[in-house]
């Protein structure tokens, strides 16, 4: 899910628009997302991997977290799964037993212990998530938001359901009778559709293009180089 259907396209837009002060939120952050924290654009990331899989380490994440000039707020698989779930259940936290006797705790004084009524153990309290924004990338889509999502879903729906506004940008967008597989996402969830052909490129959309391992390569060594200005440069100069 890390190199798989992420919004590039919608990223490199938001590159241009110059939009800053940005939190970063996601299971899983990578090239795009490592883009943004490169540009400056980024303030916080919330996030249990920031990184490019095989490849090897998100560059500009890799710098700016080890320099201190990027607020990395910890995260887990659990504290993440929690917060949303708590968000799509309309209620201000979610009680679990991750992250007890941990020292994760000291570094989140938001995550609180809670005593269930019931059994009067000592739970985690994870605080809700709610993204103002959630961007989804969709193999195809209709003019009236639903969308076809094919293999890793990861958060997408559950994004969909907790986010103020949810833009999905489409391989394709077809008429409704054209939309070909299992529906990952209907119409009521979707504010804006656009269309972006390779809108994921270089990570992947299965079954329409494989990741671009050395486009992604190209700009680890531009980074490694100090280039990654003039690598963004081309980048947004791209059609």
């Amino acid at each position: 899910m890390t190199l798989y259907r992420r919004p590039v396209a919608f990223v490199r837009e938001l590159l241009r628009l110059g939009t800053g002060d940005l939190t970063l939120l996601g299971m899983t952050a990578g090239y795009e997302s490592d883009l943004l924290v490169g540009a400056g654009r980024v303030k916080r990331v919330r996030t249990c991997y920031f990184g490019l899989e095989a490849i090897g380490l998100a560059p500009m994440f890799t710098a700016a977290a080890q320099g201190g000039t990027l607020e990395v707020v910890e995260e887990s698989e659990a504290s993440i799964a929690w917060g949303v779930r708590a968000a799509v259940a309309g209620v201000g936290f979610m009680p679990s037993t991750a992250w007890r006797g941990t020292d994760l705790l000291k570094i989140r004084p938001d995550v609180r212990m809670v005593t269930c009524p019931y059994t009067g153990e000592s739970l985690t309290a994870f605080p809700a998530l709610r993204p103002q924004v959630a961007v989804i990338h969709a193999q195809s889509a209709d003019r009236q938001g639903n969308c076809v999502l094919i293999g890793n879903l990861a958060l997408d729906q559950e994004m969909a359901l907790i986010a103020d506004t949810v833009i999905v940008t489409a391989e394709r967008v077809v008429a409704t009778a054209e939309l070909a597989g299992d529906l990952g996402l209907t119409s009521q969830l979707v504010d804006w559709v656009v269309e972006c052909p390779r809108g994921a490129w270089p990570t992947s959309c299965y079954p329409n293009y494989p990741v671009g391992t050395d486009e992604i390569m190209d700009y680890v060594e531009a980074c490694s180089r100090g280039d990654f200005g003039r690598y963004l440069e081309a980048l947004l100069a791209a059609p």
